[in-house]
């Protein structure tokens, strides 16, 4: 006799995940008796995560370990959400037979609906979903205007019902920390990250408080956030994250790799660590360790949507410095696989291209790459040229000329990279190790912010001269010649400071929000090091998010999943 959760659990779509066949068909079984309409499942948690990444379902039952494998439940679930792969609205519960304190402080953290230890009644699974369920509707207000792209009335009811100890209060908090850390409100953020640590001693505020601390340039008061929490959790893999991250833009990049290497021991299947390893690794490591983890990265996850594609030219970078004619051809075939698959995307048709003129260099048929390179260097002042691309190009101009290749235009695009994009230490010296390989380029790229700085003193010498105005006109003009973000930072400053002395201040603004929005604003994300900054948050995936672009097919196809989708 089925026992129905709620009136409208019919309509619910179910996975059940579990490499134990007998436990696996008994969960499915009590999913139906409660009358679920559908019900999928799977024995491996690669499978889940391949269908959680094509499909959306309202409930996922999940064992925590599978044999033959060190990818958990858990690290699936992390995984799910860093990427934004898994909807606020889905119901998942982890399955154990561990109930350490460490695995349910784990489950806790990373905002786990539910933890359920076997052996288990069907009752018990019930009341866990039920209950799960009843707050998913509790709060349906909330998460109605995240997937809108509401943030605004979004944490505005977060921080009420915290406010009011409604029910749910501590979920609540939780989201809107990070809807308010989203939108830049670091102050708020970080005072509603304390108000909860008063209330309960929870590590992923203690986290937020660091995140936020981070996000208003307090890196000082971060590094001893995460100091201290580490030295209490030491497997808090997360405070490794992120504290990867805080090292990495202080300049730190030994450290940086450390904690990466940490982060990735506590989570040997996360193909998202791996990459962010593999990319520090090959910029500021070993090369060898480099190749390893990102090989590794490959196999893991080259036909998930969690894959990012600037691994492969990263792989191909290395298998050419080893003059490894497959492993280069390997890389290539894969991203011109995953570009036919995206119908052009530009990023991959970028990445694609990278990859290529390494095959042709390794191949001898060097008169094909300039027609190539041309291509590149001609995107350097597009809207999306970014940070990354910046570092594809320099990678590919410095080895062209280690391998004394003449590229017509080299400079003038080394030159135009780094005007736009050295406005930090972290950039320069990260655009700088990118041309490493040719001293001359990373010396062109250190010059730089001495050639931004210049031109902001000339400009700036008509404020000096009574004539702010002409200042924000000459910053602006630099600002849209170079791209550089600081310049337009500059003018808005300036005409902040000066606008009762400027007459058409509004309109100069205006035009400076547009360029640094344009050109700036979206481009200047670290290639693969994003996610740190979310760790430990709840990543918020939304109904006007950006489509994700294909990933490259995986190189061996993974086995047929077992689906039962019967309804009933």
């Amino acid at each position: 006799m089925a026992t129905m959760l709620d009136r409208e659990i019919h309509l619910c779509k179910a996975l059940v995940i579990d490499g134990n066949a007998t436990s696996r068909s008994i969960l499915v079984a009590q999913m139906r008796d409660f009358g679920i309409g559908n019900v999928a499942q799977c024995g491996r948690v690669a499978d889940a995560r391949t269908l959680l990444e094509r499909n959306s379902f309202d409930i996922v039952l999940c064992e925590q370990s599978f044999s033959g494998t060190d990818y958990s439940g858990q690290q699936l679930l992390d995984d799910l959400r860093r990427a934004q792969l898994l909807p606020l609205s889905t119901v998942f519960v982890m399955i154990t037979g561990e109930a350490s304190y460490a695995k349910v402080t784990e489950a806790a953290e990373s905002a786990l609906d539910s933890y359920l230890v076997k052996p288990h009644t069907a009752s018990s699974l019930g009341d866990r979903i039920a209950h799960a369920r009843r707050r998913k509707r509790v709060l349906k207000d909330i998460f109605e205007a995240v997937d809108a792209g509401r943030f605004d009335a979004a944490a505005t009811l977060c921080v009420a019902r915290f406010e009011a100890r409604a029910e749910f209060w501590l979920f609540a908090a939780r989201i809107g920390s990070e809807l308010l850390l989203t939108q830049g409100r670091h102050a708020e953020a970080k005072a509603l990250f304390e108000g909860v640590l008063a209330a309960q001693p929870a590590p992923w505020a203690r986290l937020g408080i660091a995140r936020a601390q981070m996000a208003a340039n307090e890196n000082a008061a971060a590094s001893r956030t995460l100091e201290a929490l580490l030295a209490e959790q030491p497997s808090y893999v997360d405070a490794h994250d992120v504290l990867g991250r805080l090292r990495f833009e202080q300049g730190q990049h030994e450290a940086a790799i450390e904690a990466c290497r940490t982060a990735t021991a506590l989570t040997p299947g996360s193909v998202g660590r791996l990459q962010k390893l593999g990319l520090l690794a090959f910029l500021f490591g070993d090369p060898q360790e480099a190749a390893r983890v990102l090989d590794r990265s490959v196999s893991l996850g080259v036909g998930s949507k969690m894959f990012d594609p600037l691994t492969l030219v990263l792989l191909a970078l290395l298998r050419y410095r080893q003059q490894d004619t497959k492993g280069v051809q390997r890389c290539t075939e894969n991203l011109a696989h995953a570009l036919a698959r995206s119908e052009g995307a530009p990023r991959l048709k970028r990445l694609s291209r990278c990859a290529e003129v390494l095959n042709l260099l390794l191949l001898q048929r060097t008169d094909e790459v300039p027609p190539l390179m041309a291509e590149l260097g001609a995107e350097v002042a597009d809207e999306g040229f970014d940070l990354e691309a910046a570092c594809c190009l320099l990678l590919l101009l410095a080895q062209l000329a280690a391998a004394a290749v003449s590229v017509e235009g080299a400079e003038g695009w080394v030159d135009a990279v780094g005007l736009r994009y050295c406005s930090s230490k972290a950039h320069t010296e990260l655009l700088a190790t990118t041309a490493a390989l040719h001293a001359p380029y990373a010396e062109r790229v250190r010059q730089c912010p001495h050639r931004i700085t210049q031109i902001a003193e000339q400009a700036m010498a008509h404020t000096l001269a009574g004539d702010p105005g002409a200042a924000v006109r000459g910053l602006i003009e630099q600002g849209q010649h170079t791209l550089n973000g600081k310049l337009l930072d500059n003018a808005r400053h300036l005409l902040q400071r000066h606008q009762e002395r400027i007459a058409d201040a509004h309109a100069l603004l205006a035009e400076a929000d547009a360029l640094r929005a344009r050109f700036w604003t979206r481009n200047v994300r670290l290639p693969m090091a994003d996610g740190a900054r979310a760790a430990g948050g709840i990543t918020l995936r939304t109904s006007v998010d950006i489509v994700r672009e294909p990933s490259p097919a995986a190189v061996d196809p993974v086995d047929p999943v077992e689906i039962d989708g019967v309804t009933g």
